[in-house]
């Protein structure tokens, strides 16, 4: 399996990986248009909503996971095989491609997210829709191991929310139902794991941040966001920076926060 962060040089190498395309957008923006308007040659685009979630629901939140059926469709349709190497990026750092790339990887697939995006890319770029022969990827089942559900992720030994500071804090709440966070929840924002440049801290530099927090392993670590997309990413960072392989709460604050269960709005002391 390929690292789980690479960088133009190595697709210069590797002519033979899959490039994806998973640019998403909040605020409604089409994914698709802006693949359209100019991607990496060569990339297809994957829609974030139609093969990487469920349908949305107060009970289960608003990016459930897919089923396995439904995201080994959407591979096939992007052409890729069970053996091939898959590069995602977006144009946000990596927080949208990095659901791809985490659960691509959790299927024992080789997969990396591009180190710097989009922008990253110096050379001309492409446009319209590319069409590529459907590829042979094979469904398999979500390992267990590797999510929690709204109870277990109360019980975690390490819970990280990965959103920006002033939602964590509960003080805005642009989205989700109520603003706070899932009580004992440190926070360690996905923005914070790249730089200014969006392009990913050093993994000695990422070790220290999490050391910082008590996380020298990610295997009691669970990270949460507001959907269960950006915190693929902290997931991807831990284990760029030799950590290994944590787990991911799918339901994140959408769900949580549809509950009346308590929350906080005050930090608590990380460790």
């Amino acid at each position: 399996m390929i690292d789980p962060v690479v960088n133009t040089g190595w697709l210069s190498l590797h002519e033979d990986a899959r490039i994806v395309d998973v640019r998403w957008y909040l605020d409604g923006r089409s994914g698709a248009d802006a693949h359209a308007a100019g991607h990496i040659p060569g990339a297809v685009f994957v829609d974030l909503d139609t093969w990487l979630t469920a349908e949305p629901s107060p009970a289960e939140g608003r990016h459930p996971l897919p089923d396995p059926a439904r995201f080994a469709e959407g591979m096939r349709r992007a052409g890729i095989d069970d053996d091939t190497a898959v590069v995602a990026y977006d144009d946000t750092g990596g927080t949208s491609a990095a659901r791809l790339v985490w659960l691509l990887r959790l299927v024992g697939r080789s997969a990396a997210l591009l180190d710097g995006g989009l922008q990253s890319w110096r050379d001309e770029l492409g446009t319209g829709a590319v069409e590529v022969a459907p590829g042979g990827f094979t469904e398999k089942p979500w390992p267990a191991d590797a999510f929690v559900d709204i109870d277990d992720a109360q019980g975690a030994t390490v819970l990280v929310d990965v959103r920006a500071a002033e939602r964590y804090r509960g003080e805005t709440e642009p989205i989700d139902s109520r603003a706070g966070h899932i009580p004992g929840a440190i926070n360690l924002p996905t923005t914070d794991n790249l730089d200014d440049d969006a392009h990913f801290l050093a993994p000695d530099t990422l070790k220290a941040r999490f050391s910082g927090h008590g996380i020298h392993t990610a295997d009691d670590v669970v990270t949460y966001c507001g959907s269960g997309v950006n915190a693929c990413h902290t997931l991807i960072a831990m284990e760029h920076a030799g950590l290994g392989r944590g787990k991911l709460y799918p339901g994140s604050w959408s769900q949580f926060s549809a509950t009346d269960r308590p929350m906080e709005t005050t930090p608590p002391i990380s460790g």
